[in-house]
This record gives structure tokens, C-alpha cells and sequence, in this order.
């Protein structure tokens, strides 16, 4: 439960950076690449070493990390398209709702059960997630709900990624710290290319202020992924159990920090969503106690 716990405040912190980088101007693509970087850095402090070398080559697990740090700057940009064209609320949604895929993968593969209370909890999830973070406000974009299904697609298919590499290949406590770290590199790596490449075009301008957010931001991602691993490997909690909280806290504690910190409105249609979210939440864990 702790780790469940620590998963869903260090992505409300994260919530609250990103929601605060307009106000700063910062480029929040100059700001990832330093974020991946940072955490690179802070998962070698945790660990006490630099743990990319040539025998990561040789670990079961380093083809995921090759392919899950691609899928993560790759999903960055891809959020970032589908705010821009289809207003946050929109992408929130699909990249929260996609909690379904790897909760269905862990009862298909892994032979992990729902009662049926956890079941009606996890459709309660859908319209308290709607609710909580849709802005009747803004416009969508005129190009159907194609993008906003793929990014469903694409965050649920890397969730349910992470649980397959943490069920075959993390069951080490280090190994759950070192596996991050490569994920981080290679997304760093591309991400520098790109800028990089950007720069050179005279696309972006580099600016102190993105190195600045990307390190206070890099320090909470790398945990949240660390923590993330490691909650998915508690015994004491089924991962499709764990995969619905960690979605649903994670707008709750957003949304609630969003109402605090940032003064955003609580409408009547935000209020029903959090109630519902509280109602999900309990009905979720509850076989869990």
C-alpha cells in the first residue's frame, strides 16, 4: 500500500509541474529532455552507481528498456499533439482511462480476479475520471476521436508493458531501481537528438528556465516509475487491483491539488466526479481491505 501511496502523490506533484509550466513559459519538450536526464542522474544517486554499461546489453530485460524509452518520448510528444488539438480534458481522459488494458491483461494472463465490487468500482472509475478533469470549455479538435483512441491504445499498451517486464525480469529490488534508469536513458538520448536537432533549425531557442523545470521535474518521474515497479511487484495486492487505484487516486489527488494550489473552479459536475472517484476507490480496494 505504500508504494501505492508514494505512485499516486509523486504523479499528483508531477500534474501540478506540468500545470504550472504555461505560467512560467517553459518549453515543455526542452523541459522532458532535462527531466529524463535528471533522472538518470537521481536514479544512479539512489542506487549508489551508474548502472548503464556494456553488460546492460546482456540483461533479459534491455530490449523493453529500448523500446519502452522510445514509447515514452514518443507517448510525451503524443500527449502534447492531442492537448494541443483536442484540449487537456480530452487527452486526460484517454490517457487515464486506459487503466482498462492493463487491468484486462493482468486477469488474461496473469489469472488475477475481480469480485464483482471491484468490477462496479472500476466502471465507476470511467465517468468519476470524466467528470473530474473534462472542461466543458474547451474545443475539440475537427478530426473525430481517432488521435484520442490511439493514445488510449498507446498508454494502456506501455502500462501493461511494465507490468509484463516487472512480472518476468524485476522480481530483484535492484534490478527494480536499475531498469528505470536504462528506460530514462534511451528516452534522453532521443530526446536530446531531437532538440538538438530543433535547435539547429532554429525550431526552439534553449533557455535556462526548461533546464531548471526539467530537473525539478526529473527528481518525482524518476520514483513515480521506480515506485510504480515496485508496487506493481507487492504481493499483497493483486496488479489489476493496484493498476485501477493508482489511475483513479492519481486524478483524485490531481484534481483536489488543481482546486488548492492552483485555484482552479469546483463546479458541480467536478464535485459529482470526485465524489464518484472517492466511491470507486473504495469499492476497488475492497477485498483488499
Amino acid at each position: 500500500m505504500m508504494f501505492l501511496l508514494l505512485t499516486v502523490l509523486l504523479n499528483a506533484i508531477l500534474f501540478i509541474l506540468f500545470k504550472l509550466f504555461p505560467k512560467y513559459k517553459v518549453d515543455t519538450l526542452q523541459a522532458i529532455v532535462v527531466n529524463y536526464i535528471t533522472c538518470v542522474v537521481t536514479g544512479s544517486l539512489f542506487l549508489g552507481e551508474f548502472p548503464v554499461g556494456s553488460e546492460s546489453v546482456a540483461q533479459p530485460w534491455f530490449g523493453w528498456a529500448l523500446a519502452m524509452g522510445a514509447m515514452y518520448i514518443s507517448l510525451f510528444n503524443f500527449i502534447a499533439y492531442c492537448t494541443r488539438n483536442y484540449g487537456v480534458a480530452t487527452a486526460s481522459v484517454a490517457n487515464k482511462l486506459s487503466l482498462v488494458i492493463p487491468v484486462v491483461a493482468a486477469v488474461v494472463l496473469y489469472g488475477e480476479r475481480l469480485s464483482v465490487i471491484n468490477i462496479v468500482g472500476i466502471v465507476l472509475a470511467f465517468p468519476a475520471v470524466y467528470l473530474s478533469v473534462n472542461n466543458k470549455n474547451e474545443h475539440s479538435a475537427k478530426h473525430g476521436m481517432l488521435l484520442p483512441a490511439l493514445l488510449f491504445l498507446f498508454s494502456g499498451t506501455l502500462d501493461s508493458i511494465t507490468k509484463y517486464v516487472e512480472h518476468h525480469h524485476l522480481q530483484e529490488v535492484k534490478q527494480q531501481a536499475v531498469f528505470p534508469i536504462h528506460v530514462f536513458a534511451v528516452a534522453a538520448s532521443i530526446g536530446v537528438v531531437l532538440v538538438l536537432i530543433l535547435a539547429a533549425v532554429k525550431k526552439i531557442q534553449l533557455h535556462y528556465r526548461n533546464i531548471v523545470a526539467g530537473i525539478v521535474l526529473g527528481v518525482p518521474n524518476y520514483f513515480s516509475i521506480y515506485y510504480l515497479i515496485r508496487m506493481l511487484n507487492d504481493k499483497s495486492m493483486q496488479s489489476s487491483i493496484a493498476i485501477a487505484l493508482n489511475n483513479i487516486g492519481i486524478v483524485l489527488l490531481s484534481a483536489l491539488a488543481a482546486l488548492l494550489f492552483l485555484k482552479e473552479k469546483l463546479t458541480k459536475q467536478r464535485i459529482i466526479g470526485l465524489l464518484l472517484a472517492i466511491v470507486s476507490i473504495v469499492l476497488i480496494a475492497w477485498v483488499n481491505g
